[in-house]
């Protein structure tokens, strides 16, 4: 009788204790689906407010920049310092200074990039009967354009020197103006550029190059591509064993099939090729070689552009890299107080803490921590984390895998 009434307490017991236990595993289902909802909408940016609601209507937007970018609206005559993803409209003047350069997405869905020391004037950007009207005026500098599929009643026009020049559908161009002389450039790498000067159309095709003077336009020729760097390799690292000094023998190549005249190559401290931070300023050179001697430990970049005999003029290629090490010990060099802000698009303001005079890269840009350590640096990154170098002029360096959600170090290299 009591062995009954003991089993039955116990059955009770069990029936209670497995519904707890379903009722916890529910729970944590529940948990992880919240948890896995949050974080995916954290990833996308779900909770970040549009930062672009009150945008005025038809306005062009800068959706990435770097360095000094300045705009000056034409209504109230105020130059304000891009700090963050904002709006250019009709009359606005964007200019960027040495380390500056920024992307704007027009209202036709093409993309202007402006280069260092460019000054440009956004002139026209409305829509009126379901089309779309750009027009953009290179006074100083350059600008890279890409347009994609252009409607009928679409019209992007840049206007360098004395022509006005409508772009095409799927179209890749360069335009360069000359403040001093007057003069522009226009290289077209895809697509195609209706070019009309003094009344009279010409159609620049992909691969080819034109010049503006004087109110003319030059004859159409094959596009000039840059020199290919040979040696130092890109990301290469060279001993100082003598601690004196290294000597650099830099060599390149002509594009495939594109013989040129002469070159011009520039040796920078600098990733951004400042005025203060290049070493080796060469216009003209008729050789493919150069050496330098006695570069202390430290990184340096480099890069070349090229001229053919008719007065063509490349653009710069892509810099290399090379990091010249002080042979001996190594030192330890760790980071902490990081902090991460997203100022506007894919813009983010990374801060922390090592050791002074210490150089901090990343994602191209770079800067120098203060005497306390502390440093700050601007950044643009599609992903939702960035690699950080940190390093001295010894060749001592250490790397971290920043996460841009939270500032957390995920991992170290």
């Amino acid at each position: 009788m009591d062995d009954n009434k003991y089993r039955k307490i116990y059955v009770e017991w069990w029936n209670i204790r497995k519904s707890t236990i379903y009722g916890v595993i529910a729970l944590a289902v529940l948990g992880i689906g919240i948890y896995s909802g949050l974080n995916y909408a954290s990833r996308n940016n779900w909770f970040i407010t549009d930062e672009t609601s009150d945008f005025p209507k038809d306005a062009a937007k800068i959706v990435s920049f770097e360095g000094e970018v300045r705009i000056t609206r034409a209504a109230t005559r105020e130059t304000i310092l891009v700090r963050r993803e904002t709006w250019v409209a009709a009359g606005d003047t964007v200019q960027t200074l040495s380390d500056g350069r920024a992307i704007i997405q027009m209202i036709d869905g093409s993309r202007y990039q402006v280069r260092p020391n460019s000054t440009i004037v956004v002139k026209d950007t409305t829509s009126l009967f379901g089309g779309r009207n750009v027009r953009v005026s290179v006074d100083d500098g350059q600008v890279n354009v890409r347009t994609s599929e252009q409607p009928a009643d679409t019209n992007n026009i840049v206007e360098v020197a004395d022509s006005e020049n409508r772009l095409l559908s799927n179209t890749d161009a360069s335009f360069d103006a000359d403040a001093a002389t007057g003069g522009g450039e226009i290289r077209i790498s895809r697509g195609g550029v209706e070019t009309t000067i003094a009344g009279e159309k010409t159609l620049i095709n992909e691969n080819e190059f034109a010049s503006v003077n004087g109110g003319k336009l030059s004859a159409r020729e094959k596009l000039l591509a840059p020199p290919r760097q040979v040696s130092p390799d890109n990301s290469a690292q060279i001993v100082d064993s003598s601690g004196a000094g290294v000597a650099v023998g830099f060599a390149w190549q002509d594009a495939e099939g594109n013989p040129a005249s002469n070159y011009h190559l520039q040796i920078s401290r600098s990733a951004t090729f400042a005025s203060d931070s290049i070493l080796v300023d060469r216009a003209e050179m008729p050789g493919r070689e150069f050496r330098l001697n006695g570069l202390s430990p430290g990184t340096y970049y480099w890069r070349l552009k090229a001229t053919s005999r008719s007065g063509q003029t490349t653009n710069w290629n892509e810099q290399w890299k090379f990091t010249v090490v002080k042979s001996g010990g190594a030192l330890l060099i760790d980071a902490t107080e990081w902090a991460v802000e997203r100022v506007g698009g894919n813009i983010y303001l990374i801060s922390g803490r090592t050791l002074p005079g210490m150089t901090v890269r990343s994602q191209g840009r770079d800067t120098i921590s203060g005497p306390d350590g502390a440093f700050k640096m601007q950044i643009s990154s599609s992903s939702m984390e960035t690699a950080v170098e940190i390093g001295d002029g010894r060749g001592n360096r250490s790397g971290f895998i920043i996460s841009l959600r939270n500032g957390n170090v995920l991992r170290r290299y």
